[in-house]
């Protein structure tokens, strides 16, 4: 979910040590990420060795689908192990009376769900609505004037800072924290010995690739406290 260009080679490396402890447990994985086709035909494919979604469409409409693996620890600010939130950002100045917004997808946590609640908590009524299809575009339409108000994942505007020159000036708020982005695999794979296959696949993983991913660990976190979240309106 974090596959920049400029970091692709360090996700090919995790994924190849990740790969060969899989192979070691007798679980077949395939020699190279798949990075094309749609999304939510990957995460319900039967074969799916392992993938990363969103909290959100994992409570709205795979928690039955899939086993959940295990949580990505970032390290972020402000957050708990395993844990992410939002930022959210608006060009410099006073926000106008009804501020547009710009989300990444409806079906996104950190894009629409935080945004959601965070308009309600500062009551604010917002206007347009603009779906951007990334987190990146996201910002730029901010960045550009196309919309007023965004959310952005917390690792994801990191990226933006790092790699994309992001102003951070633009930051205004961070939404509370919520479970992180989770790894999952078919109800066919044991999930715990994919999860080891991840945890000895990081501890595989040279320094230089593991800061370039900003990856701490993986950690375990319950299905119900992806589940216990509310799930937001319809933009």
């Amino acid at each position: 979910m974090y596959d920049r260009p400029e970091i692709r080679w360090a996700s090919d490396t995790f994924w190849g040590h990740i790969r060969d402890a899989l192979r070691g447990m007798q679980i077949a994985a395939p020699d190279t990420l798949v990075r094309d086709g749609d999304p939510w035909a990957m995460w319900q494919d039967p074969g799916l060795v392992l993938a990363q979604t969103c909290g959100l469409p994992f409570r709205a409409h795979l928690h039955d689908k899939v086993a959940l693996v295990a949580t990505p620890d970032y390290d972020l600010p402000g957050c708990p192990p395993g844990h992410y939130n939002s930022v959210i950002i608006a060009r410099p100045g006073p926000l106008p009376h009804r501020p547009r917004l710009a989300i990444n997808d409806p079906l996104s946590q950190s894009g629409w769900a935080a945004l959601a609640a965070w308009t309600v908590a500062h009551d604010i009524a917002f206007g347009h609505v603009t779906v951007t299809g990334a987190h990146a575009a996201s910002a730029r339409a901010v960045a550009d004037g196309l919309a007023d108000l965004a959310a952005i994942d917390a690792q994801t505007w990191r990226l933006l800072l790092r790699h994309a020159g992001a102003d951070p000036a633009f930051e205004i708020a961070r939404t509370p924290p919520t479970p992180g982005l989770p790894l999952i695999t078919a109800l066919a794979h044991p999930p715990s010995a994919v999860a080891e296959a991840v945890s000895q696949g990081l501890a595989r993983l040279d320094p230089a690739a593991r800061a370039a991913l900003d990856l701490r660990g993986i950690v375990q976190i319950d299905k119900a406290a992806y589940l216990a979240l509310p799930l937001p309106p319809d933009p």
